[in-house]
């Protein structure tokens, strides 16, 4: 029993990590990107900073940037009081395995395992804290782009540049943004690891399924893209 256990969490683990790596080039690539809700934005995007050049005043195109950028600082956040919980959680190891051994289909859990598995959750929290940080910057970066665009009475060759320059970073800031909220999604699915390596499969597989029909056959896909 114990080597069966053992294969089946490399086994789980190795879908888990299969699956996002997959998906994550697939859904990003520029064959598919067109098709996915981030591609339509990112034209829209370019859309906006075609317009945003027309404008004489710009604080339209300031707000919008502050209310993304608030919106990351809150993830930001909370993955920075998700990883404070887990390590914390590592304190607790013997109380948390007593809680769970009570808990029908869940077998005797060993420390180590225990700890391996919190050990999962934790760099899975701390890299969307990477990309929402990373995020939160690089539409830092764009607000100054849209800074030092000229008036719209003066638009030239270089300032359409700039307003394409602009348009790049927020797309590659959404990028990152939306990487950090996968993470979220499949840090969901780890935690079903503390139950069975079977049910990491599943729940692996369940929100790749889940993924994959918000970004490809969403409602929502279809409205942004005009079907």
């Amino acid at each position: 029993m114990p080597s069966l256990v053992t294969s089946l969490d490399i086994i789980s683990v190795l879908w888990f990590f299969g699956i996002w790596t997959g998906y994550t080039l697939i859904a990003d690539s520029n064959r598919l990107q067109h098709r996915s809700v981030l591609g339509i934005m990112n034209e829209h995007r370019q859309r906006w900073m075609q317009e945003m050049l027309r404008r004489d005043m710009r604080m339209l195109d300031a707000l919008l940037i502050n209310h993304l950028q608030s919106g990351i600082a809150m993830f930001a956040s909370t993955s920075m009081l998700v990883v404070g919980g887990l390590v914390a959680s590592l304190g607790a190891t013997e109380k948390a395995i007593a809680v769970l051994s009570a808990l029908p289909f869940v077998g005797e859990t060993s420390r180590l395992e225990w700890e391996t598995k919190i050990l999962l959750l934790l760099l899975i929290f701390v890299f969307a804290f990477f990309k929402f940080v990373w995020a939160y910057r690089l539409n830092t970066y764009c607000a100054v782009l849209i800074g030092a665009v000229p008036s719209s009475t003066e638009i030239d060759v270089a300032a359409k540049d700039q307003a394409q320059r602009a348009a790049k970073i927020a797309n590659l800031a959404a990028r990152h943004f939306n990487r950090g909220l996968r993470a979220f999604y499949f840090a969901l699915a780890a935690l079903s690891w503390v139950i069975h390596p079977v049910a990491f499969v599943i729940a692996t597989t369940w929100v790749v399924i889940v993924l994959y029909r918000r970004d490809f056959r969403s409602r929502s896909q279809q409205i942004i893209r005009g079907i």
